[in-house]
């Protein structure tokens, strides 16, 4: 009987190790099966990006993210289904996919690359100065992004480029508010928006102009000192500058007089040696 019951033990055992055998050989041939998916479909979705079909790829990228979620496939899965809808100008599909991979994966090797994308995918819808500012807004955040946390990139230093260009819209906006309200003499809230260009946006061509605004309405409102001082930093900075000559003619009525005086000299004094020139002609003939 003892016999027996050992037999049986031993059969059992044996079973239960064969068993084991196959779950694991079962689990091993579904986790190679299921890698192969995920590059299958990660293959697809390249295919179809370079055929042109950009949707068809975004699908198939986020079909290989969801696949196998931990792989390092999957935040690359992500970035190339963002910038499958990039390409065909999807740049709020794009947003959204950018926006969920930033949470998603924050730590991820080539997050330079993502922060550029989504400055982009803002960047590109920009009209100009008299529309809506969310786009330039945000291009411009995330670009001060990456150039501060990855300033020696290659996309950092384009992104440094756009953002200059950013900066001149944003004055630009600002110079184009300003003169509205310079329209309707309402002067504080015109003084405001000039301002805020020399405070904010010093590096762009709007600032000579904004510099003469603030002398010319401060000169209106009475404010002559503040007109001075704002003509002084204008000279200072900017002599040559047709602004710099407008600020003056603010203070020097007779120089506009004077200067009209003298290009009708110089006028004539050209006339008369052209006369010279043509008697001389007629001599030698």
């Amino acid at each position: 009987m003892v016999k027996i019951k050992l037999f049986l033990s031993l059969i059992l055992f044996l079973i239960f190790i064969s068993c084991s055998k196959n779950v694991e050989k079962d689990s091993s041939i579904k986790e190679k099966s299921l890698d192969l998916q995920v590059l299958e479909a990660y293959s697809e979705g390249k295919k179809s990006l370079e055929e042109g079909d950009v949707l068809f790829a975004a699908k198939k990228f986020n079909e290989a993210e969801v696949l196998f979620p931990q792989s390092k496939w999957a935040p690359r899965a992500a970035l190339m289904a963002a910038y499958s809808y990039y390409t065909q100008d999807y740049y709020l599909d794009a947003i959204a996919e950018l926006d969920r991979f930033l949470i998603v994966y924050p730590n991820y090797k080539d997050m330079d690359y993502a922060y550029y994308l989504m400055g982009l995918s803002y960047y590109e819808q920009i009209v100009d100065e008299t529309k809506d500012l969310e786009s330039i807004i945000k291009a411009k955040e995330y670009f001060e992004l990456l150039i501060k946390n990855y300033p020696n990139t290659e996309y950092s230093i384009d992104a440094k480029f756009k953002n200059d260009y950013i900066e001149d819209i944003l004055a630009s906006k600002e110079m184009y508010v300003g003169r509205y309200y310079v329209q309707r003499k309402k002067w504080i809230p015109a003084i405001n928006r000039f301002r805020s260009v020399i405070d904010n946006y010093d590096t762009t061509i709007y600032t000579e102009e904004a510099l003469y605004r603030l002398v010319e309405i401060n000169y209106k409102i009475g404010l002559k000192s503040e007109a001075e001082k704002y003509a002084k930093l204008l000279g200072y900075n900017y002599q040559s500058s047709k602004w710099y000559e407008q600020s003056y003619i603010l203070f020097n009525k007779s120089y506009e007089k004077n200067k009209r005086n003298k290009i009708k000299k110089a006028k004539k004094k050209n006339k008369s040696l052209i006369k010279k020139i043509k008697s001389l002609i007629n001599l030698n003939e």
